[in-house]
């Protein structure tokens, strides 16, 4: 596993190791998930526990019903 050194202003210092207490990880640990976390390729939960939550939104075919004709793409070359 690699090690990296990071610099932090005092104030945000003092933030991690609050949040870290509060998960009962160390301060190492808890930027490792957060750092994971952020570079996760996934939607967060909360959005997926939207998909699907407004029933009077409209399909995407009743999105697309309104828009007009695609015109001819120019040929390249």
């Amino acid at each position: 596993m690699a090690q990296l050194t990071i610099y932090l202003p005092d104030a945000i210092e003092s933030k991690a190791r609050k949040a870290a207490k509060a998960k009962g990880k160390s301060v190492s640990k808890w930027i490792a998930d957060e750092v994971v976390h952020s570079l996760d390729d996934v939607w967060p939960k909360a959005v997926l526990d939207a998909a699907g939550a407004f029933p009077d939104f409209p399909s995407l075919k009743q999105i697309r019903a309104g828009a007009g004709r695609d015109l001819p793409r120019e040929q390249l070359g």
